[in-house]
């Protein structure tokens, strides 16, 4: 069977780095063009691969099955349409749209056409994410669950992620990671809390958030911050029986940022140790240092290529992405208005 040709929309960061490599390393995939305005940047990297310079070339090649958009946030519904005009399937790069109703309009839109319409959350197929949910039942029933994701990043930086403007801003960046893996894990959350802000000097948009989603007696805490210099844990997981920390980063994006290839040997593996707490064993507490899952976000596209085939189910359907939304929206709400928000109101 033929592979599946794609065509990604865009090549900043996320394309050049995250996008492109695991597209080419995917079993069924095939990265037939680029469109992109900067060719020589594209060829430096991928000399075999075609740059067009206008999406409406890829729209029109009917080689082209699969749209990938890895582009600033504020085009990801407005191409999205285009490609679902065009009838292909679509990858779209994290966070969904702006907003909740741009989300749903891509959705009606595409629903009469069965095409895929997949967001790429990539942040499920985590090493931490991974071993946390392999070793979930040895905890009992959960009280607290804590999300990090820490960066020391000082300065400003000149880039769109960091200007004023629409779908700018970490809660926008990083929290739609982090929001994505609190639902996956644990479902809708009964309300939010959430403290928006900007920190740094010179700051354009949100660069700090602390928030807390409740589920019964669980708390849910996703934090990140630009102004941290030690990131400290990545996951912490409490629980009747016990407790588990994982305090390394997943290593997949350093290894994509370094030139390393999807699938070599050590691929995603993480440099320390899981450690669970048995907090209830005999003798007094039992600390256990267990392998962690390496991560793998070809899983990712891997399973997009037989979600197309239909062998199996998209790995992140669009419905999944628009919980996201719903709940990055309920956030930003929350911290201007300091109070919880929920979807009762």
């Amino acid at each position: 069977m033929a592979d599946i040709k794609v065509a990604l929309i865009g090549y900043g960061y996320a394309g050049k780095t995250i996008h492109a490599p695991l597209i080419r390393a995917a079993r069924g995939l095939d990265l037939a063009l680029i469109v992109s305005s900067r060719p020589a940047d594209v060829h430096a990297d991928l000399p075999d691969v075609k740059v067009v310079p206008d999406i409406t070339i890829a729209l029109e090649n009917p080689d082209i099955d699969l749209v990938v958009i890895a582009t600033p946030n504020e085009l990801h519904a407005p191409l999205a349409h285009l490609a679902i005009d065009a009838g292909k399937h679509i990858v779209i790069d994290k966070p969904f749209a702006l907003s909740v109703a741009e989300a749903d309009s891509v959705l009606s839109h595409a629903e009469p056409t069965k095409r895929l319409v997949s967001v790429f959350h990539c942040r499920r197929w985590d090493s931490p994410c991974l071993t946390f949910a392999s070793l979930r039942s040895k905890l009992g029933e959960l009280y607290q669950f804590r999300l990090n994701y820490n960066r020391w990043r000082p300065e400003v930086r000149d880039r769109w992620r960091e200007r004023a403007g629409p779908g700018s801003g970490l809660w926008f960046d990083l929290g739609s990671h982090l929001m994505d893996q609190a639902l996956y894990l644990f479902g809708e959350p009964e309300w939010i809390s959430a403290d928006i802000a900007l920190q740094r000097p010179g700051a354009q948009t949100d660069d700090y958030f602390d928030v807390t989603l409740a589920y019964g007696r669980l708390r849910v805490i996703l934090h990140a911050s630009m102004l941290t210099v030690q990131s400290g844990t990545v996951i912490e997981a409490e629980g009747e029986n016990g407790v588990f920390t994982s305090q390394s980063m997943d290593t997949q994006e350093d290894m994509l940022k370094a030139g390393r290839t999807p699938g070599d040997i050590g691929w995603g593996a993480s440099s320390d140790a899981t450690v669970v707490w048995s907090t209830r064993a005999p003798g007094g507490n039992l600390r256990e240092q267990v392998p962690a899952i390496p991560g793998n976000y070809l899983a990712y596209y891997e399973t997009v290529a037989q979600a197309i085939r239909g062998t199996a189910p998209n790995p992140v359907p669009g419905l999944d992405a628009r919980r996201v939304m719903t709940w990055l929206e309920l956030g930003f709400a929350s911290a201007s208005q300091g109070c919880r928000m929920s979807l009762k109101g």
